[in-house]
């Protein structure tokens, strides 16, 4: 994935009410970008810290920019949740998520189980369709025997352990269920549940894997012009 247009740096200020920043920018001043990202954004935040900007195309957006990446040490760190489900769908049609290999069909945000939709549903007349959820990772934490871990979530999510219940669900009906982590970050050599943070999203997880749910996990090579799928990241489950 190519970024439309070329990023622009600046230094973070602060992060505040979720979904906003500000960011000072060398020759304008300091402006607001909008902060594509739910989650507590643990050790992304800290102020001073190299930030790179997007400008936003939308002409109905309420915001000039928004954050796509953080400098963290000497590595870069996708912060924008929005990016994951594309990313894994254009890996897919590449061909290079052998998991995920030789469906006809991939369809995004179709509508299953509860009022909730998948992120991508792949199909194809010969086997029975996968349902592939996708959480983006950005959490690793300077703890004991958690320093080169990828860890999700970074803050309490009832929504991502309805999805594994229903992801559970789906493998029960006949199809087949994938749990995708993608960590936008390239200093991680495995992955692990947060399960201090989130007790109930890590028994959830290990219910659904019992369940017949499969769980997956991919890095992403990040650079300043772009993001692509790298290779697979061991479980710590």
């Amino acid at each position: 994935m190519q970024f439309p247009a070329p990023l622009t740096r600046g230094t973070l200020i602060r992060r505040y009410k979720r979904f906003l920043s500000d960011v000072e920018l060398a020759g304008v001043g300091t402006v607001t970008a909008h902060v594509a990202n739910p989650g507590s954004m643990i050790g992304l935040t800290e102020p001073g810290s190299d930030v790179w900007l997007s400008p936003n195309a939308n002409p109905n957006a309420k915001l000039d920019w928004r954050w796509e990446l953080v400098r963290v040490g000497d590595y870069l760190v996708g912060v924008n949740t929005a990016h994951p489900n594309r990313l894994i769908e254009d890996a897919i049609g590449a061909g290079v998520l052998e998991p995920l290999a030789g469906y006809a069909i991939c369809r995004r945000e179709v509508r299953y189980g509860q009022n909730s939709r998948i992120d991508l549903l792949l199909e194809d007349g010969a086997r029975p369709p996968c349902y592939v959820e996708i959480k983006n990772v950005n959490l690793r934490r300077r703890l004991p025997g958690r320093e080169t871990a990828a860890e999700f979530p970074d803050a309490v999510t009832k929504r991502g352990a309805k999805h594994l219940v229903e992801l559970g669900e789906m493998v029960a009906a006949g199809a087949r269920a994938v749990m995708l982590y993608l960590v936008q970050r390239g200093d991680c050599d495995h992955f692990r549940i947060a399960e201090d943070i989130d007790p109930a999203y890590a028994a959830a997880l290990a219910v659904a894997r019992t369940r017949g749910v499969e769980t997956l996990c991919y890095a992403c090579d990040m650079r300043l012009d772009g993001i692509d799928v790298a290779g697979a990241v061991p479980l710590e489950l």
